[in-house]
């Protein structure tokens, strides 16, 4: 099938001889709208995730989210709240070496919801915990994730103690992008600096947020993300690399397709 495709594409003679010669293709393809460039990025990632580690993508030892096995339950409900993460390790002593097992919030949900008076014991809630080397390939580990159908490991150094963890979202972000919290409204998910007092700004910042960063009054009524206010400014589905200004700034389209825009540059006019 790929052959046939090449062959549709780039004529019979195509033959791929490694994996930047096909990228290279591709981005011909999607230079001329055989593919788009959300498509484009997706495949860039794919051939990413055959070559990375565990250790490229895992959330660090330091900065890992865990709940001590001796907590009572409203201090565990408070941590949860707090972190809003669906999936703990559960150590002992706070030790993060000693993980006893993975407590998911659904679980002490479940719990709560029941009517009787048994103690609390979280042993009885806990799943055990998967782990996994450093050196970990991200295409095997993703496959490992469909196969037994857990969504997080621990991930073990080459001394046997806790490196830190992998969730299957961090595997499938290097594929499809960052996944955003749609609840979340930080505006440093959406906004990040980049030089000179420029930013890069994702297209579905909603526009509230958008006029407090930057102290702009666009419609928030007629419209719920900036992307939207660009679109009609624009008058139609700018391209990448196209520019407007509008209240004081100038956009730049980063990242966009033939459906939507995704990324834009945001600089103050001189």
């Amino acid at each position: 099938m790929w052959q046939r495709l090449c062959d549709a594409w780039f004529g019979t003679h195509f033959i791929p001889q490694n994996k930047a010669q096909i990228l290279a293709y591709l981005k011909s393809a999607q230079t001329h709208n055989v593919l788009s460039f959300e498509v484009l990025e997706m495949i860039e990632g794919v051939f990413q995730v055959a070559d990375q580690h565990v250790r490229d993508v895992m959330i660090p030892r330091a900065q890992m989210t865990v709940l001590p096995s001796d907590a009572p339950l409203k201090t565990l409900m408070a941590l949860i709240v707090e972190s809003g993460h669906s999936r703990f390790p559960v150590v002992d002593d706070n030790n993060r070496d000693s993980v006893q097992g993975i407590l998911l919030a659904k679980d002490l949900l479940n719990y709560c919801s029941r009517q009787d008076n048994e103690p609390f014991d979280i042993n009885d809630l806990l799943r055990p915990p998967v782990f996994i080397p450093e050196s970990k390939r991200l295409n095997v580990l993703l496959k490992d994730f469909r196969t037994s159908r857990n969504h997080m490991a621990m991930v073990i150094d080459e001394y046997g103690g806790i490196a830190g963890l992998v969730t299957i979202e961090d595997v499938i972000e290097k594929i499809v992008g960052d996944i955003d919290d749609e609840f979340d409204q930080d505006p440093e998910n959406f906004i990040n600096p980049d030089h000179d007092n420029h930013h890069v700004v994702k297209a579905l910042v909603p526009v509230d947020v958008f006029n407090d960063y930057f102290h702009t009054d666009f419609d928030c009524e007629e419209f719920d993300t900036i992307g939207g206010v660009l679109l009609k400014a624009f008058g139609r589905l700018p391209d990448k690399g196209d520019k407007i200004k509008r209240k004081g700034l100038e956009f730049e389209v980063l990242d966009a397709d033939r459906r939507r825009i995704y990324k834009i540059r945001v600089s103050p006019l001189k």
